[in-house]
């Protein structure tokens, strides 16, 4: 069967992540995982990628906070293209993509957020949503532009927001979801490319 080789991005604990690599194992999911790679050196991520034998990599990020230096973001490039990724997973990467990147997989790179965009772009938006006094907030994948947490929406799932939510709460019911939506939105990428070349 033909497998759709994603390339997974993430900063932190990856649970996304870890939630991907078991669908792809239970073969519930017709991708291949080539590579994870991290910003961070010694990110949780890294090691769920070990964990399921894809192979993984640190990539130094530069002197910027929120975006890679333009040539981190070269050799990002080249480190996609090496493993033959066709679609870009965004799994709590905290970086803004530029021009390198955006023009190498055009809408070929998604993310997961934690929140009904347009609403709560940026950090911790379950809290934002809390915080709000939001009856409704959920999850969104969508493709990546150069804006934070902005392109084209292509799914989305709700989550009631209940009286004695806690950030902590809420958060944890937003993931569940998310655990299952981010897989389920591959999956759709994975028919398109066994239809036709991505």
């Amino acid at each position: 069967m033909k497998r759709l080789p994603i390339g997974i991005l993430g900063s932190g604990k990856g649970s996304n992540c870890r939630a991907i690599l078991e669908r792809i194992r239970s073969g519930d999911l017709a991708a291949e995982a080539r590579v994870v790679i991290s910003d961070v050196l010694d990110a949780p991520i890294l090691d769920i990628a070990r964990e399921f034998s894809v192979a993984n990599a640190y990539l130094p990020p530069g002197q910027f906070r929120t975006r890679l230096e333009p040539e981190a973001e070269e050799e990002l490039v080249k480190m996609l293209r090496g493993a033959g990724v066709g679609l870009v997973v965004l799994a709590g990467f905290m970086r803004v993509l530029r021009a390198p990147m955006l023009r190498a997989f055009p809408q070929r790179i998604i993310n997961i957020h934690p929140s009904l965009l347009p609403k709560f772009t940026g950090l911790e938006a379950w809290k934002q949503a809390l915080a709000a006094g939001e009856k409704v907030t959920g999850c969104t994948v969508h493709y990546v532009d150069e804006r934070v947490d902005h392109g084209q929406i292509i799914a989305q799932r709700e989550v009631a927001i209940l009286p004695d939510d806690t950030p902590e709460r809420l958060h944890a019911r937003i993931q569940i979801l998310e655990h299952e939506l981010y897989p389920a939105v591959i999956a759709q990428f994975c028919q398109q490319y066994r239809g036709r070349s991505l």
